[in-house]
């Protein structure tokens, strides 16, 4: 697919958004601006002519091949693994890694990626951000040049999909101490026995990133486990009532045999994994905002066409300001996302600088998506009104890659010099 540049210049004021699905032809997605209005200062422009190309690339194909089928998908808790594929075709898959970027990108660009891939669906967000971000880091941070080499090229071209196993069924933020799970070496092999839970694409995944700990050392060791290992099982999660397009999975691992060749050679300890979650937890933050913006287009897209007494609903005043609370919240947001990036690819980024983004941005998604489902009236809370799936799916965002209970824990710990976790 040939994309058009992206306009340079755009002017926020005048710039034309995105029509809704339902401003679209049956099973067609509508044709992709070149800017958003939701980016009301023009932080586009901070990207270059090829990444705001490769923007607009993949915003096409979101309008086009998922828009259309977002809300069956979610309705049926069923994922779209077949559009892996073309996506990674676009070449945004494994941008950060110098085996398979394309071309020189920004970790600006890369979050603003996750933020057009959310601002459609941010269950399709995750799946993609399951192996393009968490799965493909911890190669591209862990691995050796040998299994960076064997793993990244193929999962950038989407022939392998991956999924990362950290969160533990009776451990949810406590992961440093709380890691159950674990692996013994005998020999050349490791031994792994343990549980996980909510993996995402686990079910289906060709490689799984698992997180143990060394029972010789009692230090978190990573390890790639294919498809098909024995001992190995993934269960789908059922009656999920947010990202229900993604297939999350309780993992057991019963005796699951792993060569030493497979444990990521760069990982040796609790730390190393969490420059691992400092990395993908910007991305948390993008997709956070891309879930705001979704549903802050779909508000005025209704508010614009719903009449009340008249009149649409979009010209009285209560509405008005619900609506530019919520632009306010999405461009405070993507400052604070665009900051944090730049602090990433200057090599600057502490962990309170990716913690304090993730915080901030899903508490003013939290808010945000509210608003504009309230926006709505009683009809926001039906897929036809374009609201209601990002108001359920933003409760998930907000948990996942730490609460914002930890986050500011760490934000605090920076702050004052002392440690207030439990």
């Amino acid at each position: 697919m040939t994309a058009t540049p992206a306009t340079t210049t755009p002017t926020p004021a005048t710039a034309t958004t995105t029509a809704t699905a339902t401003d679209a032809a049956p099973g067609a997605g509508a044709p992709a601006a070149s800017v958003l209005d939701a980016d009301f200062y023009g932080f586009q422009n901070l990207l270059s002519a090829r990444e705001q190309e490769t923007v607009l690339a993949v915003r096409e194909f979101m309008e086009r091949e998922v828009r259309p089928i977002a809300d069956d998908y979610w309705e049926r808790s069923d994922c779209p693994v077949h559009l892996f594929k073309p996506f990674a075709a676009l070449g945004t898959v494994g941008a950060a890694w110098s085996e398979t970027a394309g071309f020189a990108s920004s970790a600006v660009f890369r979050g603003w990626i996750g933020m057009e891939l959310a601002r459609v669906d941010s269950s399709f967000c995750t799946f993609i951000g399951v192996s393009s971000g968490l799965a493909m880091s911890s190669i591209g941070l862990g691995g050796s040049a040998a299994q960076r080499e064997q793993w990244l090229p193929p999962m950038a071209r989407g022939d392998v999909i991956g999924a990362f196993g950290l969160t533990e069924p009776l451990s949810g933020s406590d992961t440093a101490k709380g890691l159950r799970t674990t692996a013994t070496r005998h020999g050349d092999t490791w031994v792994l026995h343990g549980a996980k839970r909510w993996i995402g694409n686990a079910t289906f995944a060709d490689v799984v990133v698992v997180w143990a700990k060394d029972t010789a050392d009692d230090q978190v060791k990573g390890f790639l486990v294919r498809r098909g290992t024995p001992g190995f099982t993934a269960t789908k999660i059922e009656r999920k009532q947010s990202l229900r397009i993604v297939q999350n999975a309780d993992i057991v691992l019963d005796g699951v045999e792993v060569a030493e060749s497979d444990r990521l050679q760069g990982i040796d300890s609790f730390r190393d994994l969490a420059n691992v979650l400092r990395v993908t937890r910007d991305g948390v933050a993008w997709q956070s905002l891309g879930t705001m913006i979704g549903a802050y287009e779909a508000a005025v897209a209704y508010t614009a066409q719903r009449e009340q007494f008249g009149h649409p609903i979009a010209s009285y005043q209560l509405v008005q300001d619900k609506l530019a609370t919520c632009l306010g919240n999405i461009t405070a947001s993507l400052a604070v996302c665009v900051r944090v990036s730049q602090l990433q690819d200057d090599g600057t980024q502490r962990d309170a600088h990716a913690a304090m983004a993730k915080s901030f941005v899903t508490t003013r998604m939290r808010e945000t998506v509210a608003l504009c489902r309230e926006a709505c009236g009683g009809n926001g809370i039906t897929l036809d009104a374009g609201v209601a799936r990002f108001f359920a799916d933003a409760e998930a965002v907000y948990t996942f890659e730490g609460t914002r209970d930890m986050n500011n824990l760490i934000v605090g710990r920076e702050i004052t010099g002392h440690a207030a976790f439990a």
